[in-house]
């Protein structure tokens, strides 16, 4: 990542950020639309309690859609169950799962005391862009500064954007015929 390059910081519960981190949960849900290249680098802040970086991804791609077709999509590599989903998407139009792919977690976490005494650091509330130029500002003199500029120096893609926008497929008169017969009221 060159200073021209911008990585996404997201901010995610403990529980995930240890999910993402151990593979088991491979897509990151958001409330709206996310538009981010393909190979971009994602720096994982783990909320209250842990409060820091732990870790980082790269967003391989981005799916866009309902709430309804994203979890049909995406519900095995959500690290949610279907009350967390419904109540996490309540009045949302549009979902994205963002699609990630080499995870690596930071041998020394950098707490959020830290990142503040580097500079003007308030965690997102879901996600924003980063640079090289304010990593450095924030991390500087912390144990991880090495080993989280390297994990996000490996080569990006050269795609302007990987965001796919799912829509359902028609139902077949079969299926249609099928759903029906299933729902005829009884005789």
């Amino acid at each position: 990542m060159n200073d021209t390059e911008r990585a996404l910081l997201i901010s995610v519960h403990p529980r995930f950020a240890t999910a993402i981190l151990e593979g088991s949960k491979t897509v990151e849900l958001r409330r709206q639309r996310v538009a981010v290249p393909e190979g971009t680098p994602l720096v994982l802040y783990a909320t209250s309690p842990v409060m820091a970086l732990v870790g980082t991804a790269r967003v391989s791609r981005v799916d866009s859609a309902t709430p309804a077709a994203i979890w049909r999509q995406h519900r095995a590599h959500s690290g949610i169950n279907r009350d967390e989903y419904d109540a996490y998407m309540q009045g949302a139009s549009q979902a994205s799962a963002l699609v990630l792919d080499s995870p690596q977690n930071l041998d020394h976490s950098v707490p959020l005391t830290h990142l503040r005494a580097g500079g003007t650091f308030h965690p997102p509330q879901s996600y924003r862009y980063i640079t090289r130029t304010f990593l450095l500002e924030v991390l500087r003199g912390h144990k991880a500064e090495d080993q989280l500029l390297a994990q996000l120096d490996t080569p990006q893609t050269t795609e302007s954007l990987s965001v796919r926008t799912l829509t359902p497929r028609p139902k077949s008169k079969s299926s249609m015929r099928s759903a029906s017969l299933l729902t005829a009221p009884a005789q």
